[in-house]
């Protein structure tokens, strides 16, 4: 776009001084037809002059306005594009990001749930404990031996039906405490596990956080250089009419070709 730019500020300027050749041709007729006293071809001349320059003056007005408007056109698209270039490389930068996080947070779930299993398979391979009874069953069953060695059937009998109640409730007392203990081992597993999900949770969130600030920032360069290139430009397409208006008010239309080739503004960046 800018070859094709700088090329046509060429051909204007090479037309430029062709028309002003042209003009200073017909100006130096005008002032021979008056000191030859022919007036009538003199005010030919003049008009025709005259009629000319206006031409020219609009023809370089237009050709500053068309190229003026090409140069902010250009500005305009260009920042289009670096702005839908911005936006799809940070959202290819979050979409890895949150792909990445959720593989993290399946990847601790599954290795929760495997340790979970761990711990329920070691409770229930454990061996079994030897249950220790209480004082109270152990003389009970030492009673009934007793009165068993003595004959005393009957009595015997009857302390080992109060003895095995004991060991009954005792033995289930004891495997309910186990049981309890697993279970207790098990919550304290899972309430660590959610801890460490937790604390994963909120290491992804502050990165997220970081990102989103990170894009920000970048935005508003981004931002910040457009308007700089604008305000450059502007401040160049002012110069540029301001020298023109200047050029045709002073000489007609000798305009120099530098006041009206636009120059391509610098990134302020």
């Amino acid at each position: 776009e800018m070859v094709s730019l700088e090329s046509s500020t060429l051909a204007v300027a090479a037309d430029s001084s062709a028309v002003n050749d042209f003009l200073l041709i017909l100006d130096e007729h005008r002032k021979n037809c008056e000191k030859q006293g022919k007036y009538v071809e003199a005010e030919i001349a003049k008009k025709r002059l005259s009629e000319l320059r206006k031409h020219e003056e609009n023809r370089q007005r237009e050709g500053l306005r068309s190229r003026q408007i090409a140069q902010r056109l250009g500005v305009e698209e260009a920042h289009m594009l670096e702005f839908q270039q911005f936006n799809a490389m940070w959202d290819t930068k979050t979409s890895e990001y949150e792909e990445r996080a959720s593989e993290l947070l399946e990847a601790m779930r599954q290795r929760h749930l495997l340790d979970v299993r761990e711990l329920k398979k070691k409770a229930s391979g454990e061996p079994a404990r030897k249950p220790k009874h209480s004082k109270e069953l152990l003389d009970l069953r030492r009673t009934e031996l007793a009165l068993a060695k003595r004959g005393e059937y009957v009595e015997a009998q009857k302390v080992k039906v109060r003895a095995d109640a004991m060991e009954q409730s005792e033995t289930a007392r004891m495997q309910s405490d186990r049981d309890q203990h697993a279970s207790m081992l098990e919550v304290k597993a899972l309430h660590k596990q959610e801890q460490e999900l937790g604390a994963l949770r909120q290491r992804i969130q502050a990165g997220a956080e970081e990102q989103r600030k990170a894009r920000q920032l970048d935005l508003e360069r981004l931002l910040q250089r457009y308007h700089n290139v604008k305000a450059a430009l502007e401040t160049q397409q002012n110069t540029e009419r301001v020298s023109l208006r200047k050029g045709l008010s002073s000489s007609g239309v000798r305009a120099s070709s530098s006041t009206v080739v636009a120059e391509r503004p610098s990134s302020a960046r």
